[in-house]
């Protein structure tokens, strides 16, 4: 007699989490429901890739590009959007060359830097002078052993968490760092033990924006874990008003309350975030 292991159900591995809001449920089901209106973005730190000390050393989670491979085939697009600059990030992330990933798109330096793996080129526009100014000015301003500069090409970035006392270091450079980007035009952004100094206008939620319009998205999901994020969680709320669903989603850090507040979903990390859309894929079928 033969198996009838053929005939049973086919249940996902993971369970979904349910959204905490009923914006975040509608999302969620205009999700599953219409896969190939969804456009799937996410941040890259903290998001796809755990934090660490030395953001040079910062590597994709080993299951991430395996997952956003099989889920990027069914939806209408995959976006990866950093601050850090498009090729640093297709690079630590190991995004060229997958099968399956042959259109994910990377919107670097905040959507002024653009990737596609169709063409495997990155499209830019000019730097702004004032990071060319505040790159040379900067290190007579802070304490090498309290602080580790990130030249993000189109910005600049000061991080406090290799400091005896990190959140000292962050609290005492406010100040200077804003009166420095302010003489040059430039805004500062604080995130977790780090103030980044770039051009005002550059944010992810304008990316995000500028993203869902250009292949038609009817629905999105946005995935991010700072500050620096919360424009890309007011653009998923503009878009409901304009009767797009959304769903957003914190890879969850104590370190940033603020972002868990206002998402539908929160999730353990880098990890929670690889697995949510694990199950996302199994359920698109």
């Amino acid at each position: 007699m033969g198996s009838h292991e053929s005939d049973a159900p086919n249940v996902p591995v993971n369970p979904l989490p349910v959204p905490v809001t009923a914006a975040g449920r509608e999302g969620l089901a205009a999700l599953l429901d219409r896969p190939e209106k969804a456009v799937i973005a996410l941040d890259f730190d903290g998001t796809l890739a755990p934090i660490v000390a030395d953001p040079e050393s910062a590597r994709a989670h080993p299951d991430a590009v395996r997952v956003l491979a099989a889920l990027a085939p069914k939806v209408a697009s995959v976006a990866v959007i950093t601050g850090r600059p498009a090729e640093i990030a297709v690079r630590y992330g190991g995004f060229a060359g997958v099968p399956g990933l042959e259109h994910l798109v990377v919107l670097g330096a905040y959507g002024a830097e653009r990737w596609d793996a169709v063409s495997g080129r990155v499209v830019a526009g000019e730097e702004h002078p004032g990071v060319t100014a505040v790159r040379a000015e900067l290190p007579a301003l802070l304490d090498a052993g309290d602080t580790w500069v990130e030249d993000k090409g189109r910005a600049v970035a000061v991080h406090t968490r290799r400091a005896a006392d990190p959140q000292g270091a962050f609290e005492a450079l406010r100040e200077p760092l804003g009166a420095l980007a302010g003489r040059h035009g430039l805004i500062v952004e604080p995130g977790r033990f780090v103030l980044e100094l770039r051009p005002p206008g550059m944010d992810k939620g304008a990316a995000l924006r500028d993203h869902v319009r250009g292949v038609g998205g009817g629905v999105v999901l946005y995935g991010g874990d700072d500050l620096g994020d919360l424009p890309a969680f007011a653009a998923v709320e503009g878009l409901r008003g304009e009767g797009v669903p959304g769903v957003l989603v914190c890879s969850g850090s104590d370190e940033v309350a603020a972002l868990a507040a206002r998402a539908d979903v929160v999730v353990d990390g880098p990890g929670g975030v690889v697995t949510l859309l694990s199950s996302l894929a199994e359920r698109m079928g």
